[in-house]
Order: structure tokens, then sequence, then C-alpha cells
């Protein structure tokens, strides 16, 4: 009696609700996009450049606007201004690193030490002024990446390149002949190299993993469950991929100067403009496979292992964008911008971003009206941080 008893009351347990489906949809047209394009770059040539951050707050608030979560658009509330005292400032470090590696070889490491100090608080405070900007619903995102972690993050880069540049000041004393600074730059270049990109799939990991982790909206807390191996594998995939297009690129030329020879008998040699048309055929060629082939592989891979490892208490996140119709549009996209010059920019843009952007869905197990409820309940202040805020720097997420 007891075991029916206990069976009549497992089958009347209530089940867990089903997750609510919050799809995303892009709405934007190439059309609308290409105005407001032709004007910030026209606005751009005319100020010389320093219309930059206006024009940038302008394209993020246009595909904002046009990217609807659960029927919601996003919305931007940047302060252009606060993005251009940001603007200043990049510039005025560059122009002072560059400055400085033209004074002496010491300035310049000295300059390159106080980037690196600064860099990363800087990053951060983009990412809080960006998330800080940001609002779905009425209710303001955050970014809450500790200081420390953001310097964490970037140390398996910037150690060796800090390594690298201290040991090239040593090897090439100012006094060093011309010949001497070639000779050493060059070997340290290579080993820097070498490091770096080495070490490059652990740092992609470790910036992915900070940078989501520091996601919140209301009571949500975003992680991210990426570990380096998996990202150590796809750069292997990425590395396999590239190698197979340089000899495809190779084997494309290779036959069609081999048809030449068996049609005409023409057989040139290194120097004839028929080889350098060849050379300039597999250099156009791998360059086209690297934009068309080896890049959305990598950012579909990418995209969708760090979206679908990415959760918080009530929120889940599905990726489900394919290569192919992204290496398709890629195509697509620069074959049109090269013939039209770079006129089709404004349409690649919008239709790479409607691809991206619904290929990607949200699984929420509470109704983010109650957020909506509890936030105005408390009064939340989502405003971000007071150093990002005020300098209005934004490096992109």
């Amino acid at each position: 009696m007891s075991d029916i008893n206990a069976a009549f009351d497992a089958a009347h347990v209530p089940s867990a609700p089903a997750p609510r489906v919050l799809e995303i949809r892009f709405t934007g047209s190439g059309s609308e996009y290409f105005r407001i394009w032709s004007v910030n770059l026209l606005l751009i040539l005319v100020t010389l450049g320093l219309y930059l951050p206006f024009a940038k707050a302008r394209r993020i608030r246009y595909f904002y606007a046009n990217t609807l979560v659960d029927g919601q658009a996003l919305s931007f509330h940047g302060d252009s201004w606060k993005m251009f005292r940001g603007f200043v400032l990049m510039v005025v470090l560059m122009g002072a690193y560059t400055a400085a590696g033209k004074v002496s070889a010491t300035a310049a490491l000295v300059a390159f030490l106080v980037l690196c100090a600064v860099w990363p608080a800087l990053w951060r405070a983009s990412l809080q002024f960006r998330l800080g900007n940001t609002s779905w619903r009425g209710l303001r995102m955050r970014f809450e990446g500790a200081l420390k972690d953001a310097y964490l993050a970037c140390a398996p880069t910037y150690l060796p390149l800090i390594v690298f540049m201290v040991w090239s000041r040593l090897m090439v004393p100012d006094g060093a002949s011309e010949g001497e600074a070639v000779k050493a730059y060059g070997l340290i270049s290579l080993v820097a190299m070498g490091v770096v990109m080495l070490l490059s799939p652990l740092s992609f990991a470790m910036f992915k993993r900070y940078q989501h982790k520091g996601y919140r909206i209301a009571g949500q807390q975003a992680r991210l469950d990426l570990s380096s191996g998996r990202v150590y594998l796809l750069s292997l995939k990425l590395v396999g991929v590239s190698i197979a297009g340089l000899l495809l690129a190779a084997l494309v030329v290779g036959l069609l100067g081999f048809a030449v020879y068996a049609a005409t008998g023409f057989r040139p040699n290194a120097s004839s403009p028929f080889a350098q048309a060849g050379f300039m055929a597999i250099a156009l060629l791998v360059y086209l496979l690297a934009f068309s082939v080896v890049m959305p592989y990598g950012a579909a891979r990418m995209q969708n292992l760090a979206w679908n490892n990415t959760r918080s208490a009530a929120l889940s996140f599905r990726s489900e964008l394919r290569f192919r119709p992204l290496f398709g549009l890629t195509l697509k996209n620069w074959l049109l911008t090269a013939l039209t010059l770079s006129l089709y920019r404004p349409f690649a843009a919008v239709t790479t971003a409607r691809l991206r952007l619904e290929a990607v869905q949200i699984e929420s197990l509470e109704d983010p009206a109650d957020w909506v409820a509890a936030s105005l309940a408390s009064h939340a202040d989502a405003t971000g941080d007071v150093a990002g805020d005020f300098f209005g720097i934004d490096m992109g997420l």
C-alpha cells in the first residue's frame, strides 16, 4: 500500500515549468543604415576624424533600436560627448607612445610599460560604459568585473610582450649598428610572435570568461563555463582550415599554370610577368580564403562555444550559427563591397548582424516582467562605474 501511495505522490509532483524562449530578431535594413553610414562618413572626413565617437554612438543606437529581444528593443543611452572625451584620451595615449618611439628606444619602452599599466583599466571602463548605458525593457545592464581580474585576463598577452620589449632594449643598445639592430630585432620578433601565438587561445579564453562573468541585468549574474582546452582545440581546427586553404590556393594556381603550359607550351621563369601574375593570384586567393573561410569558420565556432556555455540563475543561451550560411554571406559581402568600392559596407553590416543575432536564443525560467517590477520597487541604479561613465571609453565588447 505504501508503494502505491508513493507512486501516486510521485505522479502528482508538479513538474518544473518549461523555460520561456526569448527570441532575438534584427529589423534593420541596409537602405536605412546606408543613410546613417554615408552621413557619418562625410562628417568624419570633414572633421578630420573628430566625429568618430559621435558616428559610433549613432551606429550603436541604430543597431540597438533594431535588435528585439522577446519583442522589446535594446536602447543605448551613452553620451556622445563623454565618448568624445574617451576618444581624445586614447588619441593622446597613442600619440605619446608614437612620439616616444621617435625619441629613443628607452622612451618607447617606458611608454609601452605605461600603456600596459593603464590598458586593462581602460578596457574595463569601456565594458562598464557600454553595459551601463544599455537597457532592455527599461532595465539597465551592468558590467561588474573586478579591476584585478581585468589585469589577470590581460596577463598571458602582456607579460610576454613586456619581457620581449625589455629583452630587445637590453640586446640592442642605443649605439648599436643598423645591421646588429635588424638581426636582434628579427630574432626577438620571431620568438615573441611564437610565444604570443602559443598563448593566444589561453588569453582569449580568459578574456571571454572575464567579459561574460561581469554581465548583469536585474538580479541575473552571468557566468561562462569555458575551459582553455576547448579554445585550444578550436585554434587547432582553425590552423588546419588555414593550411587546407593555403594548399587549395596553391593547387588552383598550379592547375591553371599547368593548363596554360599544356595548351601553349609556354614555361615562364620566376621573373616573367606570367609568373609574377601567378604569385599575385596565389596571394589574392589566400586573402580571399582567409577572409571568407577562415574568419567565418572561427567566428561561427567561437560564438557558439561562448554563448552555449553562458548562463545565469534563470537564463541560458543557445547559439546555432552555422558556418555555411556565414561563409556564403561573407563571400557575397566581400565581392559586392569590392565591386562597389566599399559602398556596400552598410548593407553587409546589416545582413551580417541579422544572421549572427538571430542565430541566438535565450531561455528564461522567470518572467522578465517580474524583474521590471522588482527594479521599480527597489529603485535600482545600474548606471555603471564612475570612471567608465566619465571617460566614455568604448573599445567594443
